[in-house]
């Protein structure tokens, strides 16, 4: 993106235009303070992982759900919409269920389109699970309330997460060897697993506690979440100075990556802007003879497409500048469209070309199932794709769903 951006600013402005643009995007993306909260949220996850806390809500969320017909991916899918608690990126997401879920769906004969598809499109429960990236982004971008934001998430994550545990049901009912029932725990196991949870419940009334009560701001949020993590972690000696140390490289790893992304969309949506594009293709959807929720679903259906071929944090970034306005004109509030195009582009990382959640899990898969293909994992997103355009479809209907919680914030 940056050097299709750079060549093509140069071509339409001038050479020397483009060559002043490269360092100034890339330094202010870098020394935006506001984007502090990404390599934080992204520390707090790694630490939780290396201190074994989303194994524990796996084991929690096992002893529940795990005796009946597709338990263990509903399991997975409940302890994906958790661990986003502490994460808030969907790879990281995907990448540590599918070290945790699907070796132990394996070992009870799941299939592996639901085995994998379930890790994948619950790993993308972590873009909408306050901490999120990508609300961080658009709130950044469209100059809205990212607590307020944060909290929106939740409602719709829990949605999505029942609609998830619904589609598995329905797989397993149209196919009951794809998830064969695993141990059935009594009623004191199961309340004796609940103490897995506290960990994050801890770490997510901390963080999210502290943004509806107006304690401190996103950015210290974050910072707060990451020493809570961090303390909770070595008061109770789970996590070993390697651990720390390995949580430190794959977070400055990850950041790079995410920091040098957003820069790249920057300078790409710089070349877009003077090409006029963007803003005509606004313009026709905008001028539409239409009611305003037909140009949202068009709106909608452009993100649909773009998340099947682009990075959704690149796709948020070049798009909302276009959207916001046209968006804001027809009447829609803008922390509901924020949640609602997070759930859009969610559809985008489990779907080809550029699933980035299904080559994560493949590229687990390749150490601890290596018989998982990768066309197995694509056909069992399908009936989780089902389940986020029904989400979607209930949030159009009932809105507050999003808004009821950052209203009482006011």
């Amino acid at each position: 993106m940056m050097l299709t951006g750079a060549v093509g600013f140069g071509l339409l402005i001038s050479p020397q235009a483009a060559l002043s643009l490269l360092p100034r995007e890339i330094y202010s993306t870098f020394a935006n303070y506001d984007l502090s909260t990404i390599p934080l949220f992204i520390l707090m996850g790694q630490v939780a992982f290396h201190a074994g806390i989303s194994k524990r809500l796996y084991e929690t969320a096992y002893h529940f759900l795990g005796h009946i017909r597709g338990g263990l991916a509903m399991a997975t899918v409940s302890a994906c919409t958790a661990f986003g608690a502490v994460c808030g990126s969907s790879p990281a997401t995907a990448a540590t269920m599918s070290s945790v879920g699907i070796p132990e769906m394996k070992r009870y004969g799941y299939a592996d389109s639901l085995a994998a598809g379930a890790v994948a499109s619950g790993g993308g429960l972590g873009m909408i699970m306050p901490p999120s990236v990508v609300l961080i982004v658009y709130g950044v971008l469209t100059g809205q309330s990212i607590g307020k934001l944060f909290v929106a998430g939740i409602i719709p994550a829990v949605i999505l997460t029942a609609l998830f545990i619904v589609a598995i049901a329905g797989v397993c009912m149209r196919n009951p060897d794809a998830g064969p029932c695993g141990e059935r725990y009594d009623w004191p196991a199961r309340l004796r697993s609940l103490g897995g949870l506290s960990d994050t419940i801890i770490v997510f009334a901390l963080v999210i506690g502290g943004m509806f009560k107006g304690l401190f701001t996103p950015t210290e949020a974050a910072s707060i979440g990451v020493a809570g993590v961090l303390g909770v972690s070595v008061i109770r000696r789970r996590i070993s100075w390697s651990g720390f140390v390995q949580s430190l490289q794959e977070t400055l790893r990850t950041s790079c990556m995410v920091m040098m992304l957003i820069a790249g969309a920057v300078v790409f949506g710089k070349f877009l802007a003077v090409t006029r594009i963007p803003f005509d293709m606004a313009g026709q959807v905008a001028g539409l003879d239409l009611p305003g929720w037909a140009v949202m679903t068009a709106i909608l259906g452009i993100y649909f497409l773009g998340g099947c071929f682009m990075d959704s944090l690149a796709l948020v970034m070049l798009t909302v500048p276009v959207f916001f306005p046209v968006v804001l004109g027809l009447g829609y509030d803008p922390i509901w469209f924020g949640v609602v195009i997070v759930l859009v582009t969610e559809m985008g990382v489990i779907t080809p070309p550029v699933g980035i959640n299904v080559y994560v899990v493949y590229g687990m898969t390749r150490k601890i199932a290596p018989t998982i293909a990768l066309e197995s994992i694509f056909k069992g997103i399908l009936p989780f794709l089902l389940a986020i355009i029904l989400g979607i479809a209930v949030l159009f209907v009932l809105p507050q769903a999003v808004l009821w919680l950052p209203g009482l914030m006011d």
